[in-house]
């Protein structure tokens, strides 16, 4: 049974850094491309970085690039998101996924970002 399980959100302030995780029990989770969306409330799910399956590729949302930074460790079958510089408009719950993505997807973890 595939599990995305997402950790390392928390309340911040304006300019703070988080780091979110993503532990993943994909059998063969070095060959997919995976990626980190988010939700804010009343908002539709947005995508907000993708890596290659190698971790060569990596591209971001205009709206986090040069504030985000994913990676991946294909040996802990792990995802990351560091987020720094964090905006009160970054507030959301963010989940990580394959990519493209199919119909599952993780608890989440909420990320709030206080003025």
């Amino acid at each position: 049974q595939v599990q995305l399980v997402e950790s390392g959100g928390g309340l911040v302030q304006s300019g703070g850094s988080l780091r979110l995780s993503c532990a993943a029990s994909l059998r063969l989770f070095s060959g997919y491309h995976m990626a980190w969306f988010r939700q804010a409330p009343g908002k539709q799910r947005e995508l907000v970085a993708t890596i290659s399956s190698g971790g060569g590729f990596i591209n971001y949302a205009d709206s986090v690039k040069g504030r985000f930074t994913i990676s991946r460790d294909n040996a802990k079958k792990m995802v990351y998101l560091q987020m720094a510089s964090l905006k009160p408009e970054d507030t959301a719950v963010y989940y990580c996924a394959r990519y493209p993505p199919t119909d599952y997807w993780g608890q989440g973890t909420q990320v709030t970002v206080s003025s």
